[in-house]
């Protein structure tokens, strides 16, 4: 229904648009960091500035309620000043000088050397549904890698089209009143769009937020190319949480309120979501969770969502070992309220990789364990994670479980839910596969920049012809011999 609002991008089209993007990259690059961050920051406040007529569009295509989206459009202005900060300071570009050394130890002289970052090139951004500001046409992707010095190449999302095309229109617009080269920013609409471009050797590198499956179609086709490009998904989570049975003892009540408030939060739309709860059998934590009454939550996003939802929910609970725990009065008769399910942890370990399913909406499955040896082994049976979750009392042994844990997730939490995702510095929102393709990279944070910038160094160059931050009078910089300047 959706899909059919905005015309979808042809084949001329895009070559016009793709052309428009590597000259503009070209040029952007070229322009100072500080420059750059400017720009940024003015097209930011235009997005601001423009917040009631983006909310009211974005209400009408996604079911989501008016303070949610106003948060995340303010989410969205912070992130994209955050980045221009960022590169303002310069850090990140990783600038290292070695000065030529004679008698450098390894036996021969050491040469000049002087390495930094640069921009990777056109960047092709596919946007989320969830976030329709946050991880959309002007989320966090597009953000860094315009930071970066990338020209960016938005594919918008059939859940919002006329959201995105107005916020891109209102974003490409800001970029070049503000002085950016023209067609630096550009959005493009279906699925034949987004496959051809992904192909195009214009393209340098992408970043995608949505389904494994339909991001490992683009990451195999991202490979498969002749020109191979990085291709940075953030694809499925279950984001399981563990109790210990002395936190268990003390805590269940308010652990079962966090919980339930953390799994239904956005209609348990967000990748973070705690998909399964790790509790003690011998525990009260089911009987617990059994007597709430479960909170209503709004339609999900579209229609798609829904069918999936209901298609996932519905295999958990005709697995053997799966029962209802507790739903909300109008989850029966397929209607979308929040589920409950509970099994052991011996019918988990039989068939993990189907009862840890990421089930994307409001439903989780609660697993009971018998001992500390079988909650290790739970919790080694998860593939990668966005986050892991340990609720535990201060004491606790739970040394052997976090190793566990770190190795498989991106951000392991102590006592606190994962569903709030702080765009900071030390953020680190990716992990193994399936929850990135690249397990190192993070899309939330200033960090996410990295993905899109590539190391070259210069050796033996005369000062002219180096890029002014490897100069030795750059202002600001520090010269000393092997490590990082700022």
């Amino acid at each position: 229904m959706q899909q059919n609002t905005i015309e979808q991008t042809s084949a001329e089209q895009l070559e016009q648009i793709l052309q428009r993007a590597g000259l503009a990259s070209a040029k952007w690059a070229q322009i100072p960091a500080a420059e750059r961050a400017r720009i940024i920051e003015q097209a930011a406040a235009a997005l601001a500035e423009a917040g009631d007529t983006l909310v009211a569009m974005a209400m009408e295509e996604t079911n989501l309620p008016e303070p949610r989206l106003r948060g995340e459009l303010k989410r969205t202005v912070f992130q994209l000043g955050l980045f221009a900060e960022t590169i303002r300071d310069g850090a990140c570009f990783d600038a290292r000088i070695d000065h030529a050394d004679a008698q450098w130890p390894m036996g021969a002289a050491r040469p000049d050397l002087r390495r930094i970052l640069i921009p990777v090139g056109p960047v092709l951004v596919f946007a989320a549904s969830n976030f329709p500001f946050a991880f959309s046409v002007a989320g966090g992707d597009t953000a860094s890698a315009l930071a970066a010095g990338n020209a960016v190449v938005l594919k918008a999302h059939s859940g919002h089209p006329k959201l995105s095309q107005a916020t891109a229109s209102i974003f490409a617009a800001a970029l070049e009143e503000a002085g950016a080269p023209k067609g630096l920013f550009s959005v493009i609409f279906g699925t034949a769009s987004g496959s051809a471009a992904i192909e195009d050797p214009r393209i340098k590198a992408a970043g995608f937020t949505g389904s494994i499956p339909g991001g490992r179609a683009l990451f195999d086709k991202a490979s498969a190319r002749p020109e191979p490009i990085p291709f940075f998904g953030e694809l499925g989570s279950n984001n399981p949480v563990f109790v210990t049975s002395s936190a268990a003892a003390a805590n269940a009540e308010e652990i079962v309120d966090q919980f339930i408030g953390s799994f239904t939060m956005g209609a348990g739309q967000f990748c973070t979501k705690p998909g399964t709860l790790v509790v003690p059998e011998d525990s009260n934590f089911t009987q617990i969770l059994a007597s709430k009454e479960l909170p209503a939550v709004h339609k999900l996003l579209n229609e798609r969502i829904e069918a999936g939802y209901l298609q996932t929910l519905s295999q958990l609970k005709a697995h053997e070992g799966v029962e209802v725990l507790a739903q909300h009065p109008e989850a029966e008769n397929d209607h979308i309220q929040p589920t409950l399910l509970v099994t052991t942890g011996e019918q988990l370990l039989t068939d993990p990789q189907a009862l840890q399913e990421e089930c994307f909406g409001p439903a989780a499955l609660v697993v009971t364990y018998k001992d500390e040896a079988q909650l290790l082994e739970i919790a080694s049976s998860f593939a990668g994670q966005l986050t892991a979750t340990i609720c535990g009392e201060t004491g606790d042994d739970v040394a052997q479980l976090l190793v566990i844990l770190q190795n498989k997730a991106g951000r392991v939490l102590w006592n606190q839910w994962p569903t709030g995702v702080s765009v900071t510095y030390a953020q680190q929102h990716g992990g193994p596969y399936p929850a990135s393709t690249v397990s190192n990279s993070t899309s939330v944070g200033t960090a996410a920049i990295a993905r899109f910038l590539r190391p070259v160094a210069y050796q033996g160059f005369p000062q002219d012809l180096l890029p002014a931050a490897l100069q030795d009078d750059a202002e600001g910089v520090r010269l000393l011999d092997g490590q990082r300047q700022g």
